[in-house]
């Protein structure tokens, strides 16, 4: 965890956001990240995508099962889809939303809008061409040698 407060502290100093992660696997430090949101004009930079994109580059492999994800803050949404979807096996925080939201990084209008119906969202998203959308997923229900995910 010192290792995630440390870059957090260094990334600030380097025109980044105020957070850092990094992923262990038996011990060895896998990878790191830290946000670059808006050094690098990127909203999905955040340091627990970063960290994972590096971690997955570097075990060549997009299944982190037996990883633990270290974080200066409580992760995101996003992030939080992004650890799951990775399938990392333990989360430890430093920072909670709470403290994010005290500096001006809320993420409380997300979480809102994640337990209303989609049809009461601010950003209501719109069905159209269902069945054509089907196709790919068919031929992927066909297919014999895919990569289960």
């Amino acid at each position: 965890m010192q290792m995630a407060i440390d870059l957090a502290s260094e990334n600030v100093q380097n025109n980044g956001g105020p957070f850092g992660a990094v992923i262990v696997r038996d011990g060895e430090v896998i990878a790191t990240g830290v946000n670059r949101v808006t050094a690098n004009n990127d909203p999905t930079a955040h340091a627990e995508v970063s960290a994972i994109r590096a971690a997955c580059a570097k075990l060549q492999t997009f299944d982190l099962q037996g990883c633990t994800i270290y974080t200066s803050c409580e992760p995101c949404p996003m992030c939080l889809g992004a650890i799951y979807w990775a399938r990392i096996s333990h989360v430890f925080c430093g920072c909670t939303q709470q403290d994010a939201e005290d500096i001006n990084f809320s993420d409380a209008f997300i979480y809102r809008e994640l337990e209303k119906p989609n049809a009461e969202r601010y950003l209501c998203q719109r069905f159209i061409m269902h069945s054509e959308a089907l196709v790919p997923f068919r031929a992927w229900t066909l297919k014999t040698d895919k990569t289960e995910y």
